[in-house]
């Protein structure tokens, strides 16, 4: 960490050539971190209120705040798998540790979220949904997200380079993984049978400290706010290990 902050500056650099890189062929630029979840939220409005019919008071929140959290878990975690090979000509030049470039991609996504909870509260200023206190407990709650999702791309980020394969196979488990993750629907819905399946999922933790203080304007209960920062824990823990070990041999598949 201390390596990290002597690199601030190259960090800063990285983050901003992200987010330049992300949007340089957009018309709308920026705007799309905030009209992408809020177009996806209209679609699942539709879909769901149609085909499902269940009983989810304003669903076009609910939803919105689990497509925001996706997006920044499943873009970041892909992003990372990619910085170090799109970074690879830094290796020989820059004498930097290796963490900077997945932590760079992690901190852009926190930037591109909170660019999309913008649209999130005119949601909740125009359906009329209360804003309580709780949601000063955001910072919190995203923090934690990062700090998992982080965990997640320093695991990751050497297998993409070391394996090629490593991101197709990872975009299918990601799919899958948000078919499992009560995003778009609430947990009552899901049988019996298959519910365990989402009950022990530790993205359903995560999503739950975030979207409790949006949608239920509570500060999430202790018991799901300590689960929620084990797994981060252990996600961090079990990342920065794995890439310690890896980065040596990094540039030698680079």
């Amino acid at each position: 960490m201390i390596q990290l902050l002597r690199y601030r500056d190259l960090v800063r650099a990285l983050v901003a050539r992200d987010l330049k890189v992300r949007y340089r062929r957009s018309a709308i630029g920026f705007l799309w971190s905030m009209l992408q979840p809020l177009l996806t939220m209209l679609v699942l409005t539709a879909v769901f209120s149609t085909l499902f019919r269940f009983q989810l008071p304003n669903y076009p929140v609910y939803a919105l705040a689990g497509i925001m959290f996706w997006n920044f878990f499943s873009q970041s975690v892909t992003a990372s798998m990619n910085s170090l090979r799109g970074n690879a000509h830094l290796f020989g030049k820059v004498p930097v540790p290796r963490e900077v470039f997945p932590v760079a991609t992690v901190i852009a996504g926190v930037i591109n979220l909170l660019l999309a909870m913008v649209p999130l509260f005119l949601i909740l200023l125009i359906t009329g949904h209360h804003i309580r206190p709780a949601v000063l407990f955001l910072p919190i709650a995203i923090l934690l997200a990062a700090l998992f999702t982080l965990g997640a791309g320093l695991l990751l980020s050497p297998l993409a380079v070391f394996f090629h394969d490593t991101i197709e196979m990872i975009g299918v488990l990601l799919t899958l993984l948000m078919y499992m993750t009560p995003l778009f629907y609430p947990m009552d819905i899901v049988p019996d049978r298959f519910r365990w399946a989402v009950r022990f999922n530790p993205m359903r933790s995560i999503l739950e400290v975030f979207r409790d203080p949006i949608y239920f304007g509570k500060i999430p209960p202790w018991t799901h706010l300590s689960v929620a920062a084990g797994i981060t824990l252990v996600a961090l823990l079990v990342g920065a290990v794995a890439f310690r070990r890896s980065s040596d041999r990094i540039p030698f598949y680079l």
